[in-house]
């Protein structure tokens, strides 16, 4: 039977040509056209994850990670959303008039289901109990009490997040530029209407793009923005190391090459007088090793013996010879009790990479070969610990950073091909899913397309919450904010650009109000200083509620 809308096999055909993926979602049955929808959906999944891992690993490369952090990550994290709106309204005017619908209910979905869903769970994941002044308590310990009820716990983000819904709310002008006008115009055909609103357009589109510059510029210059952006390349730098990806040397590298060694002293060759390591360098250092400290520091006292740094230099892809850690352990233990502190530690784990990075290649082959014919570097608990892999964890400093290059470069350039390549066909399955189950293409891909274009981003700012430092959860909800000012601009203007030099009529009344709604109801919570399950809840239901929105004003005659 033909099930399928009219433009369909027109698409398939002229995907067929250049060499994509071009099975007709109206020649299969219903479990053939779910299985299709399941690999299309999983391979755009997997391509928004390449991505992610890509646009993180850039964050290591110190020549390029505040550019990265600034533009490139915003814009990426925003290109799944963006191929299914524009593939959406390729095609003739009726064909994309018609399955434009698609793209207007991804990008619907993508910007209300990440302001909504991912927000209440990672407020949920990242909640502390609160203090006698309504605060979220972060010095706590244990941060979250047992049995606590929903106005006894939550989070207190940073300002950076009251500032972060505020650029999301100005950036909502360019729904209002096009949808005021919509209102009061109107045709005898679709043809007319599109004409009349023709002008509206490309100002909408000249406004998206200069909110998508403005957006990229207040990311470089905002002292707000770049906080969360430090922030964000420390937790990554954490991640690599604590996944193995990565040494401390490699995470680190251009403060590696910036720095002094820490204990360079009168010794020629040996571990001398401390000489100190600059404030600002030692704390970003710091924030990074401290997790990997404390994992070791089961006495909670503070200090560590010499066994236990060991494991922690293991677990911070760092294993100096044994004669080398006996020389910094001796040389940082001033009272000679066997442990050394936090502070220590950072001085000596440091003078360790700065050496080891400016060593010759034939002094590292014989220190790696001393190295191996010393004890492994498990800790005495016989933990499994994540390896660096062994085609990095010898390498210096520089040569980390070419293959961290390398690899992000990899996973981008195959992230972003799947993406380009599997986006239009589902958007043909998402369309062909609503005609057979009578169900509007618009709460089709409302509800399916953020699945596959979104999951990474709500797992991720999980993740981040879940670590319940007031830092975390100020990453995941500064995230989920950018992402929908990125909706808001970027894949915006690829629609106002569709509209405009396609010719389509603007007829997404009932979802542009939705997704404006939503937007300033979760301003209003941003703004607050500390949020509760309460809240969360809240947010919660307004996803449901923005669909029922959207039902209630198209049977109110709204388009």
């Amino acid at each position: 039977p033909e099930h399928g809308l009219p433009h369909a096999r027109a698409r398939t055909e002229r995907r067929r040509k250049m060499g994509f993926p071009a099975i007709e979602p109206d020649d299969i049955g219903d479990s053939g056209l779910l299985w299709l929808f399941l690999s299309y959906g999983y391979v755009l999944y997997f391509a928004s994850n390449l991505i992610s891992e890509g646009s993180d690993l850039l964050l290591l490369v110190p020549s390029i990670a505040g550019i990265v952090g600034s533009c490139v990550l915003p814009v990426l994290g925003a290109v799944p959303d963006g191929a299914i709106m524009l593939f959406s309204g390729l095609g003739d005017v009726e064909e994309a008039q018609e399955n434009l619908a698609v793209g207007v209910g991804a990008l619907a979905g993508s910007t209300i289901m990440l302001l909504t869903v991912p927000w209440a769970l990672s407020l949920w994941a990242g909640r502390v109990d609160l203090d006698a002044e309504g605060k979220a308590n972060y010095a706590r310990k244990p941060k979250l009490g047992a049995n606590r009820g929903p106005t006894e716990c939550g989070v207190s983000p940073g300002p950076q997040v009251k500032s972060g819904a505020n650029i999301m709310v100005l950036t909502l002008v360019s729904y209002v530029i096009i949808q005021g006008p919509a209102f009061f115009m109107g045709g005898d055909s679709r043809a007319e209407v599109a004409e009349n609103e023709k002008s509206w357009a490309l100002l909408g589109l000249v406004t998206t793009l200069g909110g998508f510059v403005s957006y990229l510029y207040y990311q470089v210059s905002s002292s707000h923005a770049q906080d969360v952006q430090k922030k964000k390349q420390e937790a990554v730098m954490k991640t690599m190391l604590a996944s193995g990806q990565v040494s401390l040397a490699g995470a680190m590298a251009g403060l590696v090459y910036a720095t002094q060694d820490p204990l360079a002293g009168g010794n020629e060759g040996g571990y001398g007088t401390t000489s100190g390591l600059d404030h600002v360098v030692k704390a970003k250092i710091s924030e990074v090793v401290r997790p990997f400290f404390k994992k070791f520091d089961r006495s909670g006292d503070g200090h560590l013996d010499k066994g236990e740094i060991k494991a922690v230099f293991h677990d911070l892809g760092e294993d100096p010879p044994p004669q080398a850690l006996d020389a910094i352990f001796d040389e940082l233990d001033h009272d000679k009790n066997g442990t050394i502190d936090f502070d220590e530690f950072v001085t000596g784990i440091w003078s360790h990479v700065h050496r080891r990075s400016h060593e010759s290649e034939g002094s590292r082959a014989v220190g790696e070969a001393i190295k191996r014919s010393g004890s492994s570097a498990d800790d005495e608990e016989g933990e499994e610990d994540e390896e660096v892999p062994e085609d990095i964890q010898d390498l210096s400093p520089a040569d980390q950073q070419k293959v961290i290059k390398s690899r992000a470069a990899q996973k981008l350039f195959l992230g972003t091909a799947l993406v380009v390549v599997f986006s239009d066909p589902m958007v043909d399955v998402m369309s062909e899913i609503g005609v057979r189950t009578g169900v509007p293409a618009f709460y089709v891909s409302f509800l399916l397309a953020p699945l596959a274009s979104n999951a990474s981003e709500l797992l991720a700012s999980m993740y981040y919450a879940g670590k319940k430092t007031q830092t975390s959860i100020t990453i995941s909800f500064a995230a989920l904010e950018g992402a929908a000012c990125m909706n808001n601009t970027f894949c915006l203007a690829i629609f106002m650009g569709l509209v405009y030099f396609k010719g389509i009529a603007w007829q997404y009344t009932a979802e542009t109000l939705s997704i404006v709604f939503v937007q300033l109801a979760v301003a209003v919570f941003a703004r607050k200083g500390t949020l509760t399950p309460v809240d969360g809840a809240l947010i919660l239901a307004i996803y449901p509620l923005s669909v029922v929105m959207v039902a209630g004003l198209e049977a109110m005659g709204f388009d």
